[in-house]
């Protein structure tokens, strides 16, 4: 857990070429969003929207197609206070600004205050593939539909509560693990046999949304929490191993009943699981 000020982070990300402006955070890493995007960023945003759907209409679970036609994200750019209005009425979840990626302590404060960060700036034309940052796409197109779910969104604020302590007792790597598979890249079955993706590195990716729900290449796991939490993934690859959810309350049940001291304390000495292996 980081103990960096916000000044100090704020030069770090400087430092490593990150694109969103730290220097104008406030205390918990929020920014405001400051809706001035250009005809162009609506450009991309739409061309990307409109591209992706055409995918998640059949690939993604039905869960994460409710929330964006509940939401309404499509069009243009989101304000970020509209849909924050319309996810406090679902779920009582709300969007707060952040100028990219925040550290590990104010992010889970956030998540466990039902506030989930999101990037204010978006990739240019030039990176419709593919963008190094999670920006804003990624952020909303992949991960706030599905916050619109209230199993879903249950479980994510009791990982923002409970990160802290599994970091604690040395299981940061694992708790990581559990978001990567679940939030990032997770799968769950519909009305019990098709497979579908809801993880928002899936929802905004269009070429690994099609390799992990219909290549036969695609290596799926059932969902075993501890199993996950050993596993090993790849950051700049396609993933290796997907695991696959029966439910959303399968998720939040494993979460809110694991014994996590134990199974730290069983693991966390172990090197990660080989994700073509499990």
């Amino acid at each position: 857990m980081t103990t960096m000020s916000v000044a100090e982070y704020a030069r770090d990300c400087a430092a490593q070429g990150l694109r969103g402006d730290y220097s104008v955070c406030r205390a918990d890493f929020t920014v405001a969003q400051a809706y001035d995007y250009s005809t162009e960023e609506q450009a991309v945003w739409r061309t990307l929207c409109d591209r992706q759907t055409k995918l998640t209409q059949k690939l993604a679970h039905h869960s994460y197609l409710n929330g964006v036609e509940k939401l309404g994200l499509l069009d243009c750019i989101p304000d970020f206070e509209d849909v924050s209005t319309k996810l406090r009425k679902l779920t009582g979840w709300e969007i707060v600004a952040v100028p990219g990626l925040i550290p590990a302590a104010p992010f889970f404060d956030h998540l466990a205050n039902r506030r989930f960060p999101v990037t204010n700036w978006l990739r240019t034309k030039q990176e419709l593939d593919y963008v190094v940052e999670p920006d804003m796409f990624h952020d909303f197109f992949g991960h706030v539909p599905v916050l619109s779910q209230p199993v879903f969104a249950d479980f994510m604020q009791m990982y923002g509560k409970k990160a802290g302590d599994i970091i604690a007792l040395g299981g940061d790597e694992m708790i990581t693990r559990l978001y990567w598979y679940t939030a990032e890249y997770g799968l769950m079955q519909e009305n019990g046999q098709k497979l579908k993706a809801f993880g928002a590195g899936l929802m905004s990716s269009f070429t690994e949304l099609q390799f992990a729900v219909e290549s036969k290449d695609a290596h799926h796991v059932p969902f075993d929490l501890e199993t996950v939490m050993r596993t090993g993934y790849e950051i700049d690859k396609f993933q290796r191993a997907y695991f696959v959810l029966p439910s959303f309350d399968a998720l939040r049940d494993a979460f809110q009943t694991a014994d996590f001291e134990a199974i730290v304390a069983r693991r966390k000495s172990q090197p990660a699981l080989d994700p073509a292996t499990v």
